[in-house]
């Protein structure tokens, strides 16, 4: 058997920090991505909640709109900066309540500037 070289001294120590370091960021990015898809379906909850509610019989659109907002406060750190609306699409003889919110939500580590999201949601008036 030959002995390895004596320049190859410390080469594993250094291979492992720079593959731990990549995936470290790879990790970091997969997480990233969870938190915002997670923050989209909570946008889409609230909104869907909202226009149900702002649907009712007794409600108004602005009423839904409130919830939305209610709702966001609670589920979300700064929810409660979400830009949330509310309007009848009136069809024929079919009124559905539309409410829609907007947000940005800060990005961690490597991925630069806030992602803009935006959810609707939809429910028939009765």
């Amino acid at each position: 058997m030959s002995r390895s070289d004596p320049g190859d001294r410390g080469s594993a120590v250094a291979e492992s920090v720079m593959v731990m370091a990549l995936l470290a960021l790879i990790f970091a990015a997969i997480l990233q991505f969870g938190i915002i898809i997670h923050v989209r379906n909570t946008l889409i909850d609230a909104a869907s909640a909202g226009a149900r509610y702002g649907a009712l019989g007794d409600r108004t659109p602005d009423d839904g709109a409130a919830r939305t907002a209610d709702l966001l406060a609670g589920a979300i750190p700064g929810g409660e900066r979400a830009d949330v609306s509310a309007v009848v699409v009136g069809g024929e003889g079919t009124d559905l309540v539309r409410v829609t919110v907007r947000t940005q939500m800060p990005m961690v580590g490597f991925l630069s500037g806030p992602v803009g999201l935006e959810a609707d949601g939809h429910a028939y008036r009765y």
